[in-house]
């Protein structure tokens, strides 16, 4: 396998080996703590730009799914139609895998993908860093590799818009002629999010980030989650803030979309020193003694202290206090930064569904 190199912001560098697809790339370096969900996780739009560091030592050992679609055209076992984390780097990758829906290897999955894989790091050394520093820029060199110039390119994360890049460009239905319309922002959805509406028996209108919406007849809305900076997402918050003096339709958030109705609700976001990905993040529901574990993957926060006078916190993290859902004291306005559909993950919120079915 060939030599590749990380190296990040600050000059450390990492060395392991190859076991993807060869090309010198940039991108944001994050940690995800979870044990397992690697194939969901590296199609998860919202690790667009990013490099993936599993911190659970052994990957690759079950292989990869066969990449199927369902009659209603979303993927079977991923959550995209493709692979959007930028690579990802892992300290043990099993090469030998075993498990009854396996299709092929995780090697090889990323280099018919075309995205690095890189294995014998200590990401336990390299999250340590993370977690000090907080996540950082960072490049990997193969040994050999002439790198093209836009693969080399250290563009701060926080400068693109990459809900932009990863939302559909024209609306999609599902489910069509069900029930109740719901109307989906796509600012990067995950395909379980969809099927967990569909499974509601509501059809799903799904509209690009930016769409307006405010004329179509729907009976609730949808905001999806996605990558990147919240604050590039301008025109959908300019959207829903017209919605939201103009209705007072269900709406329902999930993770960007949780920061999207903040933020027309008034709100500020702000960067986590090194973000929440994992299954484990405990979050208490504002006002009860009830606690979940929930699955999470972002790296923006809302600063609930800046929130108008009519929205409340619903739900906080009991690890760090930061918010994780808000909702508005008398119109059906709410939303997690978790996931509830979590696919990987613990389902123990995925109530939330219920609750905005129930409101439409």
């Amino acid at each position: 396998m060939k030599e590749v190199t990380l190296v990040l912001d600050d000059g450390t560098q990492f060395h392991g080996q190859s076991f993807g697809y060869e090309k010198n790339v940039a991108g944001e370096v994050v940690f995800n703590t979870a044990m397992m969900g690697y194939p969901e996780s590296l199609t998860d739009p919202s690790y667009a730009g990013q490099m993936l560091v599993t911190t659970f030592p052994l990957v690759g050992n079950y292989g990869v799914p066969k990449f199927s679609f369902e009659k209603n055209g979303l993927p079977t076992f991923m959550e995209s139609d493709r692979i959007y984390a930028t690579a990802l780097i892992v300290s043990d990758y099993s090469e030998q895998y075993s498990h009854w829906n396996a299709n092929e290897s995780l090697g090889d999955w990323l280099k018919r993908e075309q995205v690095p894989g890189v294995t014998g790091i200590d990401t336990r050394q390299l999250t340590k860093v993370l977690r000090e520093h907080g996540v950082m820029m960072g490049r990997l060199v193969f040994e050999g590799v002439e790198a093209e110039p836009q693969q080399t390119e250290q563009a701060n994360y926080g400068d693109v818009n990459w809900v932009e890049r990863v939302s559909c460009k024209d609306v999609v239905r599902y489910n069509e002629g069900a029930g109740k319309k719901v109307v989906l922002v796509d600012c990067g959805v995950k395909a379980n999010i969809i099927r967990c509406l569909i499974n509601r028996g509501v059809e799903v209108i799904r509209v690009p980030w930016n769409y307006d919406y405010t004329d179509m007849q729907f009976d609730g809305l949808f905001l999806a989650n996605g990558p990147g900076d919240p604050d590039k997402c301008v025109d959908a918050v300019e959207v829903l803030k017209k919605q939201l003096s103009a209705s007072r339709k269900p709406i329902c958030g999930i993770c960007m979309g949780n920061q999207l109705l903040a933020k027309a609700a008034g709100a500020t976001i702000y960067k986590l020193k090194y973000g929440h990905r994992s299954h484990n993040q405990p979050v208490r529901e504002v006002g009860t003694n009830r606690c979940y574990v929930t699955s999470q993957n972002h790296g923006y926060a809302v600063d609930a202290s800046t929130l108008g006078k009519d929205w409340r916190e619903l739900f906080v993290n009991m690890n760090d206090g930061s918010n994780e859902g808000i909702r508005h004291q008398t119109n059906p306005w709410f939303s997690s930064q978790f996931h509830p559909e979590a696919c990987s993950g613990p389902v123990d919120t995925e109530f939330m569904f219920d609750r905005f079915i129930e409101a439409l």
